[in-house]
């Protein structure tokens, strides 16, 4: 018997909804259950993003994060900066970030450029 989803309001009738997910998730257009499983998907979605939010990281965080995900050391990044004491610098939270790096970095990591201008401490 099918059950009738609507928007979760509390853990339980998330963690039913995903239960079934997990049990329909390969379901491919045009199967008995392919429009369960989308429904089911971006209800787990919306209630993830209603419940869990995640604090943005700072900048530096943001950069070093991005560096670990495509493999890069510093040294990548002062080869496209073009001065390897000042990302040091950076990366040590000694420096504020400039715009040509926030313009450079962004591009190179795939960073949004409003990611990199946000305020953070230097030490």
């Amino acid at each position: 018997m099918k059950k009738n989803w609507c928007l979760f309001d509390n853990e339980q009738e998330y963690d039913e909804a995903y239960t079934r997910f997990e049990q329909i998730k390969y379901e491919k257009k045009g199967d008995a259950n392919y429009r369960e499983k989308k429904l089911l998907a971006f209800l787990l979605d919306e209630y993830g993003r209603r419940t869990w939010t995640l604090e943005d990281p700072d900048p530096i965080e943001f950069i070093k994060i991005r560096m670990e995900d495509f493999g890069y050391k510093a040294a990548d990044l002062a080869r496209v900066y073009g001065d390897k004491a000042t990302v040091s610098k950076v990366l040590n939270y000694k420096q504020a970030l400039s715009l040509t790096m926030i313009r450079k970095f962004s591009k190179l990591l795939q960073i949004p450029p409003e990611a990199l201008i946000k305020e953070y401490e230097l030490q």
